[in-house]
């Protein structure tokens, strides 16, 4: 009896492993089978560099589109606001360019002022005669009547009790002064502008954006023609805003720096004079 079961417990363990092997060869067998069916498929020809291309021919025709977004056509189909906003722009435009040219001619004249004094004033043979020989209306002119007038008129009780260096002093600090205050008219304008500028043109592309959203919205159309069109048109209004600022920034720094050497100058003059009405000698 148990020599039967073991035969039978062994016939079966043969027949397993029989077919554990079969499925084993099977399975290694169908790879290998469809890797030599594709190696001996005839393979494509490729194309070679001496074949005959096909002709191509392309015409490309150029139209001249007009620009609908433009300012023209900003300034035609803007409101109030949009209009306001440009015309206040192309003012502070012009204001700031008048000062520039403005204050650029009084600086090169008081230039040319300070470098005649020393060729006419010191050279004279007294100071009243070399105030004679400045240009009239000139800076350094001003500063010297106003040291002169301030020496030969050192009287009355009350002046009397200021002695006549302090005296002279005080009247030629308060000539130098009225003079930096004429150097410095202006340039308030142009600070405004540069600093304002960008702003107002900032608002002015803001006011477009949000007119165009709103005829978008009424439309219900948010193609990309409705969309980037009234938005490019409105970004306008903010380069027009940086072109008005940028040369107002540069024409204050500039000026600035031609006052300040022009303003040293008129200190050493004004310097020269005093020593000059007091001791008679520079």
């Amino acid at each position: 009896m148990s020599l039967n079961l073991f035969n039978q417990a062994r016939s079966w363990a043969t027949r397993s492993m029989a077919a554990m092997l079969a499925v084993f060869v099977l399975a290694f067998s169908m790879p290998m089978a469809a890797l030599a069916q594709a190696a001996s498929a005839p393979t494509a020809e490729a194309p070679t560099a001496d074949a005959p291309k096909p002709e191509v021919q392309a015409t490309v025709t150029e139209e001249a589109v007009e620009n609908p977004f433009g300012l023209k056509a900003m300034w035609a189909s803007g409101d109030f606001v949009a209009k306001g906003t440009l015309v206040i722009m192309i003012i502070m435009s012009m204001g700031s360019w008048y000062v520039i040219f403005v204050k650029l001619s009084e600086t090169r004249t008081m230039m040319k002022s300070a470098v005649s004094s020393a060729d006419t004033f010191w050279k004279a043979s007294s100071v009243k005669v070399g105030m004679g020989a400045l240009e009239e209306g000139s800076a350094f002119r001003y500063i010297a009547e106003q040291g002169i007038k301030a020496a030969d008129h050192h009287e009355g009780t009350v002046v009397e009790t200021i002695d006549k260096h302090t005296w002279i002093g005080m009247s030629i600090d308060r000539a130098v002064g009225r003079v930096q205050s004429r150097t410095t008219e202006g340039l308030a304008v142009l600070a405004t502008v540069g600093s304002t500028a960008p702003f107002v043109g900032l608002f002015g592309t803001v006011w477009g954006i949000y007119n165009a959203l709103v005829k978008i919205g009424i439309s219900g159309r948010a193609s990309i023609d409705k969309v980037a069109g009234p938005v490019g048109e409105a970004l306008i209004m903010t380069a027009i805003g940086l072109a008005v600022a940028v040369p107002a920034v540069m024409g204050y720094n500039w000026l600035v720096r031609r006052n300040k050497g022009i303003m040293d100058a008129t200190r050493a003059f004004a310097g020269d004079l005093h020593n000059v009405l007091l001791a008679g000698k520079r």
